[in-house]
């Protein structure tokens, strides 16, 4: 996009992945909360340019939602999409780890839904001077923050040979982690790298062209790696899943939408966890406090329609599980 070609509006930029999916499995949520005499709440807790939290607000005249985001682009953005709905909404900067923190400064007690959209956003994707996308030259940023931490110029350049194959192999799951981190460390002897163009030639010299093949780009890879480890974003999701379960309430509900099987399987462990029984193996009778305290909404993962990714082709590798909230464990 030139800088004279006009912006056009987030609502044309942005097209909520699975958006009717996702809100059909939060609205019976919602209408508990109305039963018992309750404003229902919702936290997008990734809102991006704010194509879901539209499509709730919208549907939902009664819904109040508190909208979080690390980006403050994106915050900006979703904040002038979401002016009709000013007097229903709470925008906050802050990562989704820190969704109690968020409530307690709200003075919500618990939500009735939470949305999480995992992974790097349209927004951070189209933006080319964000670093994130492998298909034209940027600065080595990949922030999803741009006002704090490190970049990916800043670990390229700084990491260990050994904590560069780690990251490479362990966040991208690619099988010349080795080769690549050895040309990346030959390269930065020589002068800094700065600009993912240069590190998408340095993977295209290393990972057999075959490779792309079945891979698709040599560098999709090492770029998500780099991103995850920029963002931290796995251990951050790690400690936000649970933290999302402890702020529904009684029926609540959580949808949760990951991209790769790293994401999945934090989400999945969590859910898995607390849809079973926690008696131990043999014990004669389930107590109470041994009860499961969710229910799983979702038969494994959930994929996209043929129809949904022709909306949205960046709903290909979406991975969709829901929960509900049916018991509220006991404080202990």
């Amino acid at each position: 996009m030139t800088s004279d070609t006009p912006t056009p509006p987030t609502s044309e930029r942005h097209t909520p992945v699975l958006k009717d999916r996702c809100i059909n499995l939060l609205a019976p949520a919602f209408e508990v909360a109305r039963v018992a005499g309750r404003t229902p709440i919702v936290i997008d807790a990734t809102l991006g340019m704010g194509g879901h939290s539209e499509a709730m607000l919208q549907r939902y005249p009664d819904l109040h939602l508190i909208g979080i985001d690390r980006d403050t682009e994106a915050l900006g953005l979703a904040g002038e999409r979401l002016a009709p709905f000013a007097d229903r909404t709470d925008l906050v900067h802050a990562i989704y780890d820190e969704i109690a923190d968020v409530l307690e400064d709200l003075g919500v007690p618990a939500i009735d839904g939470i949305l999480m959209d995992l992974g790097v956003s349209s927004l951070q994707l189209d933006e080319r001077d964000r670093g994130f996308a492998y298909s034209f030259d940027a600065p080595l940023d990949m922030r999803m923050d741009t006002s704090r931490g490190q970049t990916a110029a800043d670990v390229i350049n700084s990491y260990s040979e050994e904590d560069l194959v780690r990251i490479i192999r362990k966040w991208g799951e690619e099988k010349f982690a080795g080769r690549i981190a050895n040309h990346i460390v030959a390269a930065r002897d020589k002068a800094p790298l700065t600009r993912t163009g240069e590190l998408v030639d340095i993977i295209r010299n290393v990972v057999p062209s075959g490779a792309a093949k079945t891979g698709g780009h040599p560098a999709k890879r090492t770029f998500q790696a780099l991103r995850i480890e920029v963002n931290e974003e796995l251990s951050v999701l790690e400690r936000a899943i649970p933290a999302a379960v402890d702020a529904l309430a009684l029926h609540g509900r959580a949808v949760v939408m990951s991209y790769h099987s790293l994401e999945d399987k934090i989400v999945k462990a969590v859910f898995a966890a607390g849809s079973q029984s926690s008696a131990p193996a043999g014990f004669p009778v389930e107590l109470e406090e041994h009860k499961a305290t969710l229910k799983r909404l979702t038969k494994g993962t959930e994929i996209p329609t043929e129809e949904e990714i022709a909306e949205n082709p960046r709903a290909a590798s979406a991975r969709l599980r829901a929960v509900e909230k049916i018991r509220i464990r006991s404080a202990k």
